[in-house]
């Protein structure tokens, strides 16, 4: 049965900035989250004067300075990547009591534009005070320097109990690509957007340049610039726009751990305890989900994470792509935009997954802008999780198409 919270509120909207990706003229993080707002507004019709909470990592009082508005609901949550997923619970919370009936969650994050102007590109989310805080310090000497590192571990913790090798999530960086090519706005789109762009095989995923061992570059994330706005509301304004309502069925949060040499079991994370209460909010589980987007900063971050969702047993999240299930065509199509992997990661992706996942349950993933033929599915369930930190925070949501 569900929750009381269920279907309290609506995405009713999902909206990114002008450009996104490798951007050559360079723009600040601002200018994203602005961009996204004023075309998330046009988009629903919603006047952004009408924005009652303003939900970010940080940035939320310069945004309301900025759009020139006064909001009633404030929320600054930053613990990575899956923010925003936890913003959109607590949007809806914020509904379900009364407080508001407009929220918007935003993310703008220049990762690759700050390499030319300077600055990390993220505003007031970091490591903590000091040039070096105590958790790195801490975790460097065990070889743990980095992201890159700390994920190169999880997969090495993985074959080792699994038996499961490279080549197996070599197919996860395979898969997304293909579906990064029914996508016009992925980086990765096409060789004449990207010299490293359109399809590429298992064999050129193992090939390529190693990062961190064992992981060559085409098993990480990018860094580009992207924008996104996402704009929920109570049932009743739903019901009085133009644009399809997506509804939050179900929604939860969790973390296993801050510094990851605290994590108990590092081929386990909290996504297992957030989708239980996203799930049985939803009244729904993980057999009837038919669409999933995972966060994938790394190919070993989707794997665990599939089996973490209950998507596929410990130690086999891999078959979902191997086999084609996640492919597009497939049983469960899985990271439609093309992901982390080949479609944009700024830094944090968890905006990118919300997006992606309103536009495939409303109907508007393939309209020429958004995706080629072949890009839209006819999914009505969706289960959206995001990973903060490393592997350490996770936000998990079950979405359905309006009836």
């Amino acid at each position: 049965m569900p929750g009381k919270l269920s279907r309290a509120a609506a995405i009713v909207g999902a909206a990114e900035a002008n450009e996104i990706g490798f951007l050559k003229q360079p723009v600040t993080s601002l200018q994203l989250h602005i961009e996204a707002i004023k075309n998330l507004s046009e988009q629903t019709g919603v006047p952004i004067a009408k924005i009652e909470g303003v939900f970010s990592t940080g940035w939320s009082s310069e945004l309301c300075e900025h759009l020139g508005i006064r909001p009633k609901y404030i929320d600054t949550t930053a613990v990575g990547g899956c923010s925003f997923e936890m913003h959109v619970h607590h949007a809806m919370a914020a509904i379900h009591a009364g407080i508001i009936d407009i929220a918007v969650v935003s993310h703008g994050e220049n990762g690759h534009s700050a390499q030319k102007i300077g600055g990390r590109g993220i505003a007031n989310y970091g490591l903590g005070g000091g040039a070096t805080s105590p958790g790195f310090e801490m975790t460097a000497a065990y070889g743990i320097g980095g992201a890159s590192s700390n994920y190169a571990h999880a997969m090495v913790r993985h074959m080792h109990r699994y038996g499961t090798t490279t080549e197996d999530f070599a197919h996860i960086a395979k898969v997304t690509r293909d579906w990064a090519t029914l996508n016009p706005r992925a980086a990765m789109y096409s060789k004449e957007k990207h010299p490293f762009g359109g399809p590429i095989t298992v064999e050129q995923v193992e090939s390529s340049r190693m990062i961190t061992w064992p992981m060559t570059i085409l098993h990480c994330c990018m860094v580009a610039d992207h924008g996104g706005a996402v704009m929920l509301t109570s049932p009743k304004i739903a019901a009085g726009l133009n644009t399809a309502p997506v509804w939050v069925a179900g929604a939860g949060e969790s973390m296993g751990h801050s510094n990851m040499l605290e994590m108990p079991d590092f081929t386990a994370t909290s996504a297992c305890h957030s989708a239980d209460a996203a799930y049985t909010m939803a009244g729904m589980g993980p057999s009837e989900m038919e669409l999933a987007l995972i966060y994938d900063s790394f190919t070993i971050t989707a794997a665990i994470t599939a089996e973490m969702l209950g998507l596929a047993p410990r130690g086999q999240g891999h078959l979902l792509w191997k086999e084609g299930h996640a492919a597009p065509g497939g049983r469960l199509p899985i990271n439609t935009n093309g992901g982390g992997l080949s479609f944009n990661h700024s830094g944090m992706y968890g905006m990118p997954l919300l997006i992606e996942a309103y536009r495939q349950l409303s109907g508007t993933a393939e309209d020429g802008v958004h995706g080629d033929k072949g890009k839209q599915t006819n999914a009505r369930t969706c289960v959206v999780n995001g990973t903060g930190g490393a592997l350490s925070t996770t936000g998990t949501l079950v979405l359905v198409s309006d009836e």
